[in-house]
């Protein structure tokens, strides 16, 4: 049986949803399962939009059928190579020998390397600006390069007004029940997986994402197709607002994300008194524990919060390995614009705060410094105290 859901008259998700993952790309954790999105056009031509993870190969392939009702497949466009969108393709290319391939050069290499696929005498190999007619649509190809891969690109029927957007503003998360963002609460329900999955996979992009969004800003969008969660067709301004703040590093708000590692309790207690210092003074925080939290978390976070402090015990003369690794993800995820804070423990010879202070150096640190010394006495408190201040006269 297939399970379709109908978008226009012409134009049928024929995507599946996998509930059981729980990380994606084998590194960031899924709460909610993850939708693959593929979708089918029938405009007097047959064409297929990307494919799918092998782990819904069977819905995908029985959705396919559906849709064609016993006739020929004319055309597969592919906009991004990633596995989890092109798993299934060569066994699609197997099934459907008569289908053209539309997709740019970069892609079609990629698909020999993956696949062992030669496609070039089935190939229609576009550029980035050119025009195709599929059947009664005419489609604009869009490059989108490391969006969040160096192939990627868009798709914008110009009848229609529909754009095939690849991974860009897609999220984590399967899809329950209706197929459009409109049927479901954004700000509440949506939003925080939409951050989660853009600060994960495509977040060191930003001027790559910028360099795309300034080329869709002058489409007229009817409908946006990501290749992951919902379908776009009102609102355009929640999603594309949020890629605009997130791919130029811009806070979401002034607030504080206070990252801590903690052996036995005493820097975290440190971080409970900051942060009751900070609420004393207007301000809110939050406190992610680096042993507990996800790494996906953690970069979900400093991405939305104006402000980080990073509180460390030197373990091995070196800072606490948890906080290490949230440190150094967040360096490799390209963040920026933002004004951090370092936190020290050292019961004999405290290292972490000069280490971090040295990682962190691209940002704007705070001259404040805490250093406490086994546990809080009155002069860390009143350094806590000051911290906080300063903190607040920062924002």
């Amino acid at each position: 049986m297939h399970n379709t859901r109908k978008l226009t008259e012409e134009l049928t998700w024929i995507g599946a949803n996998d509930r059981r993952i729980t990380s994606f790309e084998g590194v960031y954790k899924i709460n909610a399962g993850m939708s693959y999105n593929s979708y089918f056009l029938d405009c007097g031509a047959t064409v297929v939009f990307d494919t799918v993870d092998k782990a819904v190969a069977g819905v995908f392939f029985e959705n396919i059928e559906y849709c064609l009702n016993s006739r020929s497949l004319d055309y597969i466009v592919v906009h991004h190579m990633e596995p989890d969108h092109s798993a299934t393709l060569a066994t699609l290319l197997d099934m459907h020998s008569e289908a053209k391939v539309i997709c740019n050069a970069k892609i079609a290499q990629l698909i020999s390397q993956f696949y062992a696929h030669d496609v070039s005498d089935r190939l229609i190999a576009v550029r980035d600006g050119d025009c195709v007619k599929l059947g009664t649509h005419e489609f604009r190809f869009i490059f989108a390069p490391m969006v969040h891969w160096p192939e990627v690109m868009f798709s914008y029927d110009m009848t229609s007004g529909t754009l095939f957007s690849a991974d860009a503003f897609g999220s984590y998360g399967a899809i329950d029940g209706g197929v459009f963002a409109d049927e479901h609460d954004f700000e509440n329900d949506l939003k925080g997986e939409a951050r989660r999955y853009y600060t994960n996979i495509v977040g060191k992009y930003g001027m790559q994402t910028q360099s795309a969004l300034e080329k869709a800003s002058s489409l007229d969008i009817e409908m946006i197709c990501p290749l992951h969660s919902y379908v776009w067709r009102k609102n355009f301004a929640d999603i594309i607002g949020c890629y605009d703040k997130w791919s130029t590093y811009t806070p979401e708000k002034s607030a504080v994300l206070i990252v801590e590692g903690s052996i036995y309790g005493n820097t975290a207690n440190a971080c409970e008194v900051l942060a009751s210092e900070l609420s004393a003074l207007g301000v809110d925080s939050v406190i992610y524990d680096a042993s507990v939290r996800t790494e996906s978390e953690f970069i979900a976070a400093a991405f939305r919060y104006s402000h980080i402090v990073v509180a460390s015990p030197t373990y091995n003369m070196e800072i606490y390995s948890p906080v290490e690794h949230v440190v150094d993800e967040l360096i490799r995820h390209g963040l920026r614009n933002r004004t951090v804070a370092v936190i020290e423990n050292g019961s004999w010879a405290p290292q972490s705060g000069k280490l971090l202070r040295e990682k962190l150096a691209s940002f704007n640190v705070l001259e404040d410094k805490v250093c406490i010394k086994s546990s809080l006495n009155q002069a860390s408190y009143t350094d806590l105290c000051n911290l906080a201040k300063a903190i607040k006269a920062s924002m």
